[in-house]
Order: C-alpha cells, then sequence, then structure tokens
C-alpha cells in the first residue's frame, strides 16, 4: 500500500516520474499506451482551454475566471481513477478533471460567462456544480458518499479543495464525519503554495497537510502533483480502497499555481518571479511529455496541437452563441421538485 510507504508525518513524498520525465519502474501504475495518450491530450486541452479562458476575460466576454496553469496532472490524476458512476465534487480550479469526467468545455465556458446553463451537465455526468466559498464543498461531498453508503451502492465520491480549505471548519467536520462513519471519499488537496496571496506556511504548523489524516482516523499520502502517474497511482488506491468499505483517504498533491489566483489578481505583488521561473521548470506538461516521447508514445504533437486548439475556439463560440436563459432556467435545476415557496417566487410565465 502505497499509504505505508510514504509516511506524511516523515514528510515523505510519492514520485513516479521526476523533473526531466524519468521513472521509478516500481512504482509506474498499470495503463495502457493508449490511456497515457488520452491523458496527456486532456492535459493539453486544459492548458489550450484555460489560455482561451484568460484571453475571453481580459476581452470582457467572460466573468472573472480561475486559472488553472500549472496544476493540470494535479486536477486530471483523480479524475482518472473514477468510474462513471463515481461522483466528483470540484471548487473552482478543477477544468482538467471536468472534462475528463465529461462535462463539455462549451458549458464550462458557459459557467464563467454567467450563464445558469453552465451548471448543467449532461444526463449520466456526475459532476456538482462549482462551490466557490472555500471549503463548502467537502460537507456536500461526504453527504453524498454518506448517503451512496447508506442505500449499498459502491460509487464513491472524489472532492477537490485548496491548501486554504483545511484553515475552514467545514474541512475538519466533513473530514471527522468522514472518518467516523468511514464514507467511500476520497479527498484531494491542492497544494498550490497560496490561498490567493497567503502563502501555505501562515496557513497550518503541520510540516504536511496530508497528515491532518491521522487525526480523523483513515490515511493521508503526500504527492508530487505535477507527477501525473504519481497522482493517478495515489488515487486509484485511494478509491479502490473507499470502493471496498474501507473509508476516505486524503491525498495532499504537492503543486504551484503558475497564474494568477484569478483574473481579479496579480500574482508579482506578492511572489518572485525567480520562484515562478523555478516552478516553470516542473511543468507536468514538460515532464509528461518527455517521458511519453521516450516512450515512443507521443510522435507528432503538432496535429494534436491543431486539433485541439479547433476544438477549444469552436466550444468558445458555441459558448457565446447560446442565449441568456430564462428566468425560469435559474430555478429549474436546484431542485428535483420544485419547492412551493420557489414555485410562488418565479410566479406567472418564468420569462
Amino acid at each position: 500500500m502505497l499509504t505505508d510507504d510514504f509516511d506524511p508525518m516523515k514528510g515523505e513524498m510519492l514520485r513516479v516520474m521526476d523533473e526531466e520525465g524519468n521513472v521509478d519502474a516500481r512504482l509506474v501504475p498499470k495503463l495502457s499506451d493508449e490511456v497515457l495518450l488520452k491523458a496527456y491530450r486532456h492535459m493539453l486541452l486544459t492548458r489550450l482551454a484555460d489560455d482561451k479562458a484568460v484571453k475571453l476575460q481580459r476581452q470582457g466576454r467572460l466573468g472573472a475566471y480561475p486559472p488553472s496553469k500549472g496544476q493540470e496532472a494535479s486536477q486530471l490524476g483523480p479524475a482518472m481513477a473514477l468510474k462513471e458512476g463515481d461522483w466528483l465534487v470540484w471548487a473552482f480550479r478543477e477544468m482538467g478533471a471536468l472534462l475528463w469526467k465529461g462535462a463539455p468545455l462549451r458549458t464550462l465556458y458557459l459557467y464563467w460567462m454567467g450563464n445558469e446553463l453552465g451548471n448543467v451537465y449532461p444526463d449520466g455526468v456526475r459532476v456538482t456544480p462549482s462551490v466557490v466559498p472555500v471549503g463548502s464543498q467537502i460537507p456536500h461531498a461526504v453527504g453524498i458518499a454518506y448517503a451512496s453508503k447508506l442505500r449499498g451502492e459502491k460509487d464513491v465520491t472524489l472532492a477537490y479543495f485548496g491548501d486554504g480549505a483545511t484553515s475552514e471548519g467545514e474541512f475538519h467536520e466533513g473530514l471527522n464525519f468522514a472518518g467516523v462513519f468511514r464514507t467511500p471519499n476520497v479527498f484531494v488537496c491542492q497544494n498550490n503554495q497560496f490561498a490567493i496571496s497567503t502563502r501555505r506556511a501562515k496557513q497550518s504548523a503541520s510540516a504536511t497537510l496530508a497528515q491532518k489524516a491521522v487525526a480523523y482516523g483513515f490515511p493521508g499520502i503526500l504527492v508530487d502533483g505535477n507527477d501525473i502517474l504519481a497522482m493517478y497511482a495515489a488515487a486509484k488506491e485511494a478509491v479502490d480502497r473507499a470502493r471496498k468499505g474501507k473509508g476516505p483517504t486524503l491525498i495532499e498533491s504537492y503543486t504551484y499555481r503558475l497564474s494568477d489566483h484569478t483574473t481579479s489578481d496579480d500574482w508579482r505583488k506578492y511572489r518572485s518571479k525567480e520562484e515562478v521561473a523555478e516552478w516553470e521548470r516542473k511543468d507536468p506538461l514538460k515532464r509528461f511529455k518527455t517521458y511519453l516521447l521516450s516512450k515512443g508514445i507521443l510522435k507528432d504533437e503538432e496535429v494534436m496541437v491543431k486539433e485541439l486548439a479547433d476544438i477549444v475556439e469552436k466550444a468558445a463560440a458555441e459558448a457565446e452563441a447560446t442565449p441568456a436563459p430564462s428566468r425560469s432556467d435559474v430555478f429549474a435545476h436546484t431542485y428535483a421538485e420544485m419547492p412551493p415557496y420557489l414555485k410562488g417566487q418565479l410566479g406567472g410565465g418564468g420569462k
């Protein structure tokens, strides 16, 4: 078990692939060449779609947006371990995970454009809407997992949050409940070193965030969050453990946000260009690309880039061409059956 071999209390970090793309053969997860190539494609799509979103915001065509540059492996690795029936509960910086789970890029753009239809996912895509208030999605994820357990289902609920969320009461309440009731949860803390401008060191005196799991009675593991293979391996073990009824796991993804917290932020006010440049050297796409090239799995990236760029442009155009929702759309997707007080607020016509 990886959680036995890598003790966060000792500062031990799981890493399968180093910054030059070299791997530890003993730790490489079993993934086909097809899946590895698909993973790289999704990481690259995320990077291109993210860049497009920032440009749209700067042009006034999209609202405030949280860039995910540098966190593609941190997002995607855990999502790859899920099955179709599993739930994904996100905060607001998980585009790569959402795309892998089946959320259309057009829908994600609609959300950040302020269109209510951006909260509506295709049938069967078990993804919750974004929850921007820090940490407030954690109890939701535990509730979903607890309901699944009570029903005798085998679904797992994966929840993402940032290092800043570990300072919130919802983090304690959610993880404490999950530990007591052994809910089928996987918690992924994307430790990107900053809660907006507040450094990780001022969030917690704990040597690692993963070690907080010990107090709640379940495993925690510290993982190199820029290593897609390590993130998948840790999440796969955690998902399997949860599905077998053995309870939750906390994964601390040690990564870095290369861009602003949101497009309303300016990272230059609280960190140096040298610091960012050092982390750019650890770019998750660069190291994964190097590994795939060395294995002969990736051959013609130029064709892939053009194809994905076309997908991004088409999704953005479709989102911009989508009409603004009617008033009734704002009411339509919160409850399975609209309660009387909302029907009263909606009033006649719904237009």
